[in-house]
């Protein structure tokens, strides 16, 4: 399940187009867009949104659940059904909410292992070398213009053969992601609602054990 929250995140990210990857480039009309629209995200002091979490795992009931997002500067915080994570820039807290258990450990320990993107690493996702992506449709959805771009991982050993960002042309915000697994899972992030400018208190981006009786804390963090 710690994947699940992974995909969100780092969610986690996008991808498409089956050839080697060293004779590929990625698409400059792709790049304009989300440049855009992590220009237009940096401009915010707070982003949050309120998703919902479809997944599709290969012999198993489809699993639908209700989340939220938010960040504010380097601090952000995701809640799901089953779990969340805090973020206040220098620990990271995973709880799992049916153990009653939390795992903590250094942000930058997450990072070098490339286990967790912020809410925000994602709009910087196309300035990294272990994604090729493309705008590979655009036309409209329910009545809405939208464009598609797909990013595939240079890494052929990586866990996902592909990622698909959906983007609201007019508005430059994400609709949805979804993620493609080589083991035939599916994750599809759908954005219900995008909040901008939101006021949060820093104890927002803190998991406090003491508020959970009975809770087992993991602290991995190097003192």
């Amino acid at each position: 399940m710690k994947n699940i929250i992974v995909i969100v995140i780092a969610i986690c990210c996008s991808l498409s187009v089956f050839a080697q990857a060293e004779a590929e480039t990625s698409d400059p009309k792709a790049k304009a867009i989300l440049k855009k629209m992590e220009t237009k995200y940096e401009a915010y002091e707070t982003v949050g949104a309120d998703f919902t979490l479809t997944i599709e795992i290969p012999e198993e009931e489809k699993e639908v659940q209700k989340g939220s997002i938010s960040q504010q500067g380097e601090k952000y915080r995701v809640d799901l059904e089953h779990q969340a994570v805090y973020s206040d820039g220098k620990s990271l807290w995973l709880y799992m909410k049916h153990s009653n258990e939390v795992q903590i450990n250094d942000v930058d320990d997450f990072d070098e292992e490339g286990e967790m993107l912020s809410p925000k690493d994602l709009l910087r996702i196309y300035e990294k070398e272990d994604f090729i992506y493309q705008l590979v449709n655009e036309g409209y959805e329910n009545g809405v213009m939208i464009q598609q771009i797909e990013f595939k991982p240079t890494d052929k050993d990586s866990e996902y053969s592909k990622m698909r960002v959906t983007i609201d042309k007019k508005k430059l915000e994400i609709k949805r992601i979804k993620a493609f697994s080589k083991d035939g899972s599916r994750y599809t992030m759908e954005v219900k609602k995008f909040k901008a400018n939101q006021k949060y208190a820093s104890a927002d981006f803190v998991f406090n054990p003491d508020e959970y009786p009975d809770i087992f804390v993991e602290d991995l963090r190097i003192e």
